[in-house]
């Protein structure tokens, strides 16, 4: 049970730090086999990412945009020269205006509205049409969403907004993809500890009224969150697609505050 990801190979977009999901999943994925590539975006983030990548191994790591084309074009013809195929795609890029998360969702931005939807929802898109092409025997895709896609939550504004277009956006890929043996899902991790969680404004609360009020009184870790992309992987995986599973402690579920806690 150590190597249900051995000899699958897959490329991570979205890591920014030891502390971020998609590091986390990364953890696990090697853990259990898997040989991986990577983005990131600006030096900033290169210092971070190359160290981290070096650590589990791995030599293929790409500073790549989701807004450009040119640097996305570099990324997959490399990947093909060095790999001509891949297993799996881990999608983890989201983006708003940090002064836009607070506040009233009402004033939200024109120009924040149209670059949140195009790297949240849209690099999705694109980015799951160049890995299908890699995917020649079939694969998987998955990618990271909230809760507040589907209810509001505090000062999370466009993002809440640009999460459920992306959960369409799942549902209608695993649709397009189906036939070619690639599944598409999302992940929906409750309030976590991370660099963008941080952006919003009252994560602190946000974070301890979800643990406090969850099934499970408890948010989601790293690995759990980790566990769940193995299971979506890996041939255990292999009839599920077009799905959001939540990993929340159970928070999803909840219909009003504990009582226990009032």
């Amino acid at each position: 049970m150590t190597h249900l990801l051995s000899g699958k190979k897959g490329l991570i977009v979205g890591v920014a730090n030891e502390k971020s999901i998609a590091w986390g999943i990364t953890r696990v994925l090697s853990a259990h086999g898997a040989t991986l590539a990577f983005t990131y975006q600006g030096d900033n983030f290169g210092k971070r990412v190359i160290p981290l990548a070096k650590s589990i191994g791995s030599e293929l790591v790409y500073d790549a945009d989701v807004t450009d084309s040119k640097s996305l074009d570099f990324v997959f013809l490399e990947l093909k020269k060095k790999w001509g195929y891949l297993d799996f795609l881990i999608h983890a890029v989201a983006y708003s205006d940090k002064d836009e998360l607070s506040g009233r969702f009402i004033n939200t931005s024109r120009e924040n509205f149209q670059n949140s939807m195009d790297i949240s929802c849209y690099s999705l898109i694109d980015l799951s049409r160049r890995s299908s092409e890699l995917m020649t025997s079939g694969g998987a895709i998955i990618t990271l969403s909230y809760l507040g896609s589907q209810r509001v939550t505090p000062n999370y504004n466009i993002m809440g907004l640009a999460k459920a277009a992306l959960e369409s956006a799942i549902r209608y890929l695993a649709n397009d993809l189906g036939n070619e043996g690639i599944r598409v899902n999302g992940i929906s991790p409750g309030p976590m500890k991370t660099l963008a969680g941080a952006a919003i404004g009252g994560a602190r609360k946000v974070y301890r009224f979800a643990e406090e009020n969850s099934p499970l009184q408890t948010n989601a870790s790293l690995e759990s969150v980790g566990g769940t992309a193995l299971y979506l992987i890996s041939d255990y995986g292999k009839h599920t697609t077009g799905e959001i599973i939540f990993v929340d402690g159970g928070y999803h579920v909840m219909g009003m505050a504990n009582t226990n806690n009032m």
